[in-house]
Order: structure tokens, then sequence, then C-alpha cells
């Protein structure tokens, strides 16, 4: 790879880092694409939902898996969990320790457990209401 290929593809991942922490929505790459190309007209689909997958395969970014038939991207890297609401559809962190739910399933069929991702669903407080 060259160094221009480098820069670009630095200056590129950037934008997307950028991007997916300003939406701060659990962004689909559809989303995370139509805010980079509004700024960045160049840039391609393939070119950010590429680079999306390589952000998240490093763990700059965290692949939440995918939510109504779109993967879901998430700047906040640290340990925790989410909440989709069945009503509008949007997701939330949810703080919390829930390692006892992870310690039982570790004690199941002696399996070894190497990722996880745990998400609760129902009402938001917008839409309870």
């Amino acid at each position: 790879m060259s160094e221009l290929q480098k820069k670009r593809n630095t200056v590129q991942r950037q934008l997307i880092l950028e991007a997916v922490a300003a939406l701060n929505i659990h962004a689909s790459a559809e989303q995370v694409y139509e805010y980079v190309v509004r700024k960045h007209p160049n840039i391609s689909k393939a070119t950010v939902f590429r680079n999306l997958s390589h952000l998240a395969e490093s763990g700059e970014l965290l692949n939440i898996g995918s939510f109504h038939g779109s993967t879901r991207y998430d700047h906040n890297c640290h340990d925790h969990y989410h909440f989709m609401c069945e009503e509008c559809k949007r997701i939330f962190d949810v703080d919390g320790d829930f390692s006892d739910v992870i310690g039982r399933a570790k004690g199941t069929d002696n399996i070894d457990i190497t990722n996880f991702h745990l998400t609760f669903s129902g009402l938001c407080r917008d839409c309870k209401g």
C-alpha cells in the first residue's frame, strides 16, 4: 500500500469514526454513509462499509449486531449492553452488572464463551408514556 493510500485510508477512517460518534444513535452502515457523503460527496458506499468493518475488527468501533436487517455500530467500546425499543426502534446503552447471567451461561454444557451481545427489548420511556 502506498503512502498516499495509507493517508487516504486514515482520513476516511477518521471521517467514519467521527460520523458514528456524531450520530450517537447506534447507527447503521447506511446512516453512517449518508452522514459522511453529505460532507464528502466523493466517498463511496463501499469505502464506508469496508472501513466500518475494519474499525469494528480493530476494536475502534463496536459492531453491536443486526437490528431490523441493518448492522449497527457504536463508538462506545467499553463493556455495556443495549436496549432496543420495539415501537420506535431506537437503541440505547444500558450500563449495569449482568455478570451473573454471563457466569451462569459459562457454567452450562461445558462451553467456552469468547464473546457475547446482550440486548434487552421492550418500550422506551417515550413510547411507554
